[in-house]
């Protein structure tokens, strides 16, 4: 669908489902990072705790997403807020953190060989991650091109990233539960660790200019 050959009504309702998913993407971040840092903790995985960390991090990136697409909605050409660079300077500050934090303790982990008690949850949670994100991507690409908006396609993008960070997950959960290699674990908290980075990195870059993020693919 050609945005020129929509009409007010049809954009108006694109937008509302852009908000929609912006607003569920900030819901569903919130309930996993509970769940999963709640898990990390019992079950003393930490690659599982880092990762809910993370979701609560993306819940300021996700709330910087909703009043970018309300700016948008009411004009198209307008540069990014002073709101949103803020959210974008606390987000890449978090993730920095973040990753000074998930290396000094993976490295702790290696060095003592501590195993968690199971990662069968990081396996589950982990699951549900990437289902979840491939539905959001899926509606964001296609409420994107319908508005023929770079900066919702943009946002789409940088939702894959989520779903590598669920995919290192995943395979470091998997591998321990099956196999009990020792240090699987926190090779995952290292791999979590370097998305970290990037996606911390990406939004100072993004803060210091009105590019949108993740133009190109990781």
């Amino acid at each position: 669908m050609d945005s020129l050959s929509i009409s007010s009504a049809q954009e108006k309702k694109l937008y509302d489902i852009a908000l929609a998913l912006g607003v569920f993407t900030i819901l569903y971040n919130l309930a996993e990072g509970i769940i999963a840092t709640w898990f990390g903790l019992e079950d003393e995985t930490l690659a599982l705790f880092g990762f809910g960390v993370d979701s609560f991090i993306e819940l300021v990136s996700g709330t910087g997403i909703v009043v970018m697409v309300l700016r948008i909605r009411k004009n198209t050409e307008s540069n990014r807020s002073i709101f949103e660079r803020t959210a974008l300077k606390v987000t890449g500050t978090s993730f920095y953190i973040l990753v000074a934090a998930l290396l000094v303790s993976s490295l702790v982990v290696l060095y003592s060989g501590h195993k968690p008690v199971t990662t069968c949850w990081g396996v589950i949670i982990s699951l549900i991650s990437i289902a979840i994100m491939l539905i959001l991507i899926y509606g964001k690409i296609k409420t994107g091109k319908q508005l023929q908006s770079d900066a919702i396609l943009a946002d789409a993008n940088c939702t894959k990233v989520c779903i590598y960070m669920s995919c290192i997950l995943l395979a470091s959960s998997g591998i321990y539960e099956l196999t009990g290699f020792t240090y699987a674990d926190a090779l995952g908290t290292l791999g979590l660790a370097w998305f970290s980075y990037q996606e911390g990195k990406e939004c100072f870059e993004k803060a210091a200019s009105n590019k949108h993020c993740c133009d190109h693919d990781h």
